[in-house]
C-alpha cells in the first residue's frame, strides 16, 4: 500500500509565518538586504513629507530594484508580481506588495541618489577585502534603447513629409472654403484632417530643429579639429621647411546631411553598429572594471558609437572616488580608445596606460611570444613609454587581462542577468539605470566573493 505525505492546502498556519524562515541562510536576497541596511539612505528618507498614508521605506523599494536587476526582473509590473510569486522577493518586501506605480515612481525619482549609493557599495567591498584598485580595464558595450530604430526620422524624409503635408493642408483649406460640401467623402471631417496634419507638421518641425541643432554642434566640433590639424601641418612645414606630404584635411560641411536623423521615441539615443552586423537604436554603456575582483568602479553612458573620447571622463570618475578606495595604478583599454591625447591624459593622472596601438595579431609564433624586450628609449614621451611597455613580456601579460576583465562582466550582465535594453528613456535616465545595473552586478559579485 502506497504511503504519501498528506496534501492540505486549506488549513491555515498554526502560528504566524516568519519570512526569515523561508530562505536558506546563505542567499543573495539576504545579502542584498544586509548591504542596503548598511547604506546611508537619509537623502531618500528626508524626501518624504511624512503626511498622508504610510509610505514604503526606501530600503524596501531599493532592495526590490537591486535584487530585481541582479536576477533579470526589470519591469515594475514584474517586480510587483514577484512579491506574490517569489519567496526571495517576499522576503525583501517583508511579505508586503508595493504596486508597480510605486516602484516605477521610486526608480524615476531617486535615480540621482542611487548613483551616490554606488560609491557606498564600493566602500563596503573595500571593507570586506574584496576590492583593490590596482589595475582597471575600460570597455564599452552597446545596449538597446527603449525605442525602435524604425521610429527614427531622417532630415531628408522629414523635409519630404513636410512638403507633402503642407500641400495637403492647402488642399483641405481650399476644400473647406467650398460652400457645397458634396465633394467631401462620407465620414471625412475637414477640421479633424486639418488638425491632424498641423499636429504632424509641428512634430516634424521640432524634429528638424533638433537635427539642425545637432548638425551645428557637430560642425563646431569638426571645425575645431580641422583648424587644429591645419595648425599642426603649418608648424610642421615651418619646422622642416618643406610642404607636408599627403592631401590637406578637408574642411567640414555645415548644416545637416540628408541622412542625419532623430528618434521620435527617444531622441537622445543613436543609431549604432551592432556586434553581429547591421545597426540598432542604442546607447554606448561604459564600465571600468577592477581586474582582481571584476567589480565595476566607474560607469558612464554616451551617445558616441566609438570610444575615442571616453578616457578623460573615466579618469575624472576615478579621481572622484574616495581616497579610502585607493587609486588605480594602470588602465587597460583596446585600440578603440587609443590616441596620443588619451595616453598623455593617463600619464598626467599618474595612471600607467596600456592601450593597444592597433589591432592585435592572433596566433603569434613562439619566437614572437618569447622575444626579448627592446631596449627602453631615452627620455621617452608618454606614447613611446607605453609602446615600449606593451612590447615587454610584463606589459603583454598585464594587457592580456583586458579581455578577461570587462568582457565577462558585460556577458553576465547581458546573458545571465538578462539586461539587454534600457527600460528608461533619455540620456540622464539611462545613465542612472546603468548605474543601478552595475551596482546590482557588484552586489552579486560581492556575494560570490564573500566567504560563507
Amino acid at each position: 500500500m502506497s504511503n504519501f505525505r498528506q496534501v492540505d492546502r486549506e488549513s491555515g498556519f498554526l502560528l504566524p509565518p516568519s519570512v526569515d524562515e523561508w530562505l536558506p541562510e546563505r542567499h543573495l536576497a539576504r545579502f542584498v538586504v544586509e548591504v542596503i541596511e548598511r547604506l546611508d539612505l537619509s537623502a531618500m528618507v528626508k524626501a518624504y513629507r511624512g503626511s498622508g498614508s504610510a509610505s514604503y521605506h526606501p530600503s524596501v523599494l531599493l532592495g526590490l530594484l537591486v535584487y530585481g536587476y541582479a536576477t533579470g526582473v526589470f519591469s515594475s509590473r514584474q517586480l510587483e508580481r514577484a512579491t506574490y510569486d517569489s519567496v526571495a522577493f517576499r522576503f525583501i518586501a517583508a511579505n508586503d506588495h508595493p504596486d508597480h506605480d510605486t516602484i516605477a515612481t521610486f526608480r524615476r525619482r531617486f535615480l540621482r541618489e542611487i548613483e551616490g549609493l554606488f560609491v557606498q557599495v564600493l566602500m563596503l567591498a573595500r571593507e570586506a577585502g574584496v576590492l583593490k584598485l590596482g589595475t582597471v580595464a575600460l570597455d564599452g558595450t552597446k545596449v538597446h534603447a527603449n525605442a525602435s530604430r524604425h521610429s527614427a526620422l531622417s532630415y531628408e524624409h522629414a523635409s519630404k513629409l513636410e512638403a507633402q503635408l503642407k500641400a495637403e493642408v492647402k488642399e483641405l483649406m481650399a476644400l473647406a472654403e467650398v460652400a457645397d460640401s458634396a465633394s467631401v467623402p462620407d465620414g471625412m471631417s475637414v477640421p479633424e484632417e486639418l488638425a491632424r496634419r498641423e499636429e504632424r507638421l509641428t512634430r516634424i518641425a521640432e524634429a528638424k530643429a533638433k537635427i539642425e541643432a545637432r548638425a551645428k554642434e557637430r560642425f563646431a566640433r569638426e571645425q575645431a579639429d580641422h583648424e587644429a590639424k591645419m595648425r599642426a601641418r603649418a608648424e610642421k612645414a615651418k619646422k622642416t621647411g618643406r610642404k607636408p606630404g599627403g592631401r590637406p584635411p578637408q574642411p567640414p560641411t555645415a548644416g545637416p546631411g540628408p541622412k542625419d536623423q532623430v528618434n521620435l521615441t527617444d531622441e537622445d539615443s543613436r543609431i549604432m553598429p551592432g556586434p553581429g552586423g547591421g545597426f540598432e537604436q542604442a546607447y554606448n554603456a561604459q564600465a571600468a572594471v577592477a581586474t582582481g575582483s571584476l567589480l565595476v568602479v566607474a560607469t558612464d553612458v554616451v551617445q558616441a558609437a566609438n570610444d575615442k573620447e571616453q578616457i578623460a571622463p573615466t579618469l575624472a570618475a576615478l579621481a572622484a572616488l574616495p581616497e579610502a578606495l585607493g587609486k588605480p595604478e594602470a588602465m587597460l583599454a583596446d585600440t578603440g580608445y587609443f590616441s596620443n591625447a588619451n595616453v598623455t591624459a593617463c600619464a598626467a593622472a599618474k595612471i600607467a596606460p596600456l592601450i593597444a596601438l592597433g589591432r592585435e595579431r592572433h596566433n603569434l609564433s613562439w619566437q614572437d611570444r618569447f622575444a626579448k624586450a627592446p631596449p627602453a628609449p631615452d627620455n621617452p614621451t608618454p606614447l613611446k613609454a607605453m609602446a615600449h611597455r606593451l612590447a615587454t613580456p610584463e606589459g603583454r601579460q598585464l594587457y592580456a587581462l583586458r579581455k578577461q576583465t570587462p568582457e565577462p562582466v558585460f556577458g553576465i550582465i547581458k546573458s545571465v542577468m538578462g539586461f539587454r535594453q534600457f527600460s528608461l528613456r533619455g540620456l540622464e535616465n539611462v545613465k542612472g539605470e546603468w548605474n543601478l545595473v552595475t551596482m546590482a552586478w557588484n552586489l552579486k559579485r560581492m556575494f560570490a566573493l564573500t566567504p560563507a
